[in-house]
């Protein structure tokens, strides 16, 4: 006798997602993990960087894997499918390092003209003062 995909339907919506509970928990747990490596050790600013990048690493993957059912489907997925599912997360991955990476770059740049370019506003202005002081004395 077959299975009637009714009964297997309410069966699942029925009871408590564990794997939706598992994956919210190990998210906080990684979130927490991130903040006390942040503010609750005495690393390095570089090694607390690098920790916080591969706790949100293996983050996102769990929202993959846990919430986004990246590895579920109601069909036999076919070779291109599967094909084209891995190339479209590549991608992705591929956009979202690119856009970190850029913007960290952009920002570490900026802090660095940014002080640079202070350094000469201080400069010129000790300049005009002393220009401003010098036209006084000649009045």
């Amino acid at each position: 006798m077959m299975a009637n995909p009714q009964d297997s339907l309410s069966r699942e919506h029925g009871g408590i997602p564990w794997k939706h509970v598992i994956g919210y928990i190990l998210s906080i747990v990684l979130t927490a993990f991130a903040l006390w490596v942040t503010f609750g050790t005495g690393f390095p600013p570089r090694t607390i960087l690098i920790i916080i990048f591969v706790f949100a690493f293996l983050q996102a993957t769990l929202q993959l894997l846990m919430f986004m059912h990246m590895t579920e489907s109601s069909e036999k997925k076919s070779k291109l499918t599967g094909n084209t599912q891995t190339g479209n997360i590549l991608f992705a991955a591929f956009i979202a390092i690119v856009i970190v990476a850029g913007s960290v770059w952009v920002m570490a740049e900026l802090h660095g003209s940014h002080d640079h370019h202070k350094m000469e506003m201080d400069h010129d202005m000790k300049m005009d003062g002393d220009m401003k002081m010098d036209h006084g004395d000649h009045k």
